[in-house]
């Protein structure tokens, strides 16, 4: 890969995050499935909707650019996808399930957030005001977003996880030999 400029950089980081956010879109519905409680499943299901209308400001933003940002693979969402689909499979009391898919979510958050930082960063430099703004305001979407998963991990998740250990079994396993970690 060349990057001659800051401007091929610039395009190069928007179409990562274009792909990321399009295998986010694949994934959330899968996953929102598999959580057991409900405002966890109403936060990734309000997070689709909200990724749809992100990749819809990356798409106003290509063609304010003039560019299409098809054609490059996030091999880091990839991975990240891929470690949190590992979830999907687990077997465990669903409060400990729902922890593991916050920490999965957490994780994707957490790379989208340093990915438009640093768009934001490059549109400013390169006198894009207004698709920094754009890029802000998704910034801003995926903060709220990895706040709201602490919040109901912190909330309601943890302590029902950490009660459910208590009390029985961890899927699976004989009765009285319940797990701590």
């Amino acid at each position: 890969m060349k990057l001659p400029t800051l401007d091929k950089l610039f395009e190069d980081q928007l179409k990562d995050i274009y792909n990321a956010e399009s295998q986010i879109i694949k994934a959330l519905p899968k996953i929102s499935k598999r959580a057991s409680s409900g405002k966890l499943k109403e936060a990734l299901t309000s997070h689709l909707q909200e990724t749809r209308g992100q990749v819809e400001r990356l798409d106003r933003i290509a063609e304010s650019l003039g560019r299409k940002l098809t054609g490059k693979k996030c091999k880091a969402m990839e991975g990240l996808i891929e470690e949190g689909a590992e979830v999907l499979e687990a077997e465990g009391p669903g409060a400990v399930i729902d922890a593991a898919i916050i920490a999965a979510a957490q994780r994707v958050e957490h790379y989208e957030i340093s990915a438009y930082g640093t768009a934001r960063a490059l549109a400013e430099q390169l006198g894009h005001e207004e698709i920094a703004e754009l890029l802000q305001e998704t910034l801003e979407e995926e903060s709220a977003a990895d706040e709201k998963l602490s919040s109901i991990s912190l909330e309601e998740i943890l302590p029902a996880a950490e009660a459910g250990e208590e009390e029985g079994p961890v899927s699976g396993q004989q009765p009285g030999r319940a797990r701590r970690g």
